[in-house]
């Protein structure tokens, strides 16, 4: 074998083994989330439309005649967290109950959110909506009031509200990752396949060429998305 064939041999074993290396990144790379699954937390100041709080529930402290809102839910962000459905009327759930000096009453709502909300294994209460008069004492947190209203609750590391009610049973903010493509949860054929498990050496050094010319377009392909 000539030099120029020894190097050139070795440019291609060196791309077909960068490009393994690159190929095995990628099938490790983890999906993108499509977002979280929690309760979210929301208040209305006097009658005002529901607004995302700033601070979680257990540190927030409503004034009397201010309503609060739990909503379970799937989001990405903030700004796109859904709202409970039900509106902050303070007058029809707290009017019929009387001021009375050292505490101070909030109109709690509880949206438990719909089938596609919910963790694997596990269904809303038939009953979407929850509310209730909270009359607690005037330096009482939001998460006093909604213990008065919708006992269990149940929190997780960092006083993060997991459950409310018994809803959900287990899990506390996990990540929810998006749906598979189909060609990623398509069956592979039997000329894919070594030994019944995984790829075969083919699939993989053709897999490897593929990203040695295109894997670069590829990657950023996939952060984009």
């Amino acid at each position: 074998m000539t030099a120029t064939a020894v190097r050139t041999t070795t440019r291609v074993a060196g791309a077909a083994a960068g490009a393994l290396l690159t190929l095995a990144g990628v099938a490790a790379a983890p999906a993108h989330a499509a977002g979280y699954r929690y309760w979210a937390y929301w208040e209305s100041d006097g009658g005002k439309p529901w607004a995302y709080a700033t601070q979680g529930p257990a540190t927030a402290r409503p004034a009397d005649g201010d309503a609060v809102g739990f909503r379970f839910a799937v989001s990405k962000e903030a700004d796109d967290t859904a709202k409970p459905t039900a509106a902050p009327d303070f007058a029809r759930i707290c009017g019929d109950v009387a001021a009375k000096d050292g505490t101070k009453r909030v109109a709690v709502v509880v949206d438990f959110g719909g089938p596609a909300d919910a963790p694997p294994g596990e269904a809303p209460p038939a009953r979407r909506i929850t509310t209730g008069c909270a009359q607690v004492r005037s330096d009482a947190t939001g998460a006093e009031a909604l213990a008065a209203v919708a006992k269990p609750l149940r929190y997780g590391s960092g006083a993060m509200l997991c459950g409310i009610a018994g809803y959900p049973a287990r899990g506390c903010g996990e990540e929810v990752a998006e749906e598979p493509t189909a060609a990623s949860t398509a069956s592979p054929t039997a000329a894919e396949k070594q030994d019944g498990d995984g790829p075969s050496v083919g699939v993989l050094v053709g897999g490897a060429a593929v990203l040695a010319l295109g894997g670069a377009a590829i990657w950023k392909a996939r952060r984009r998305g």
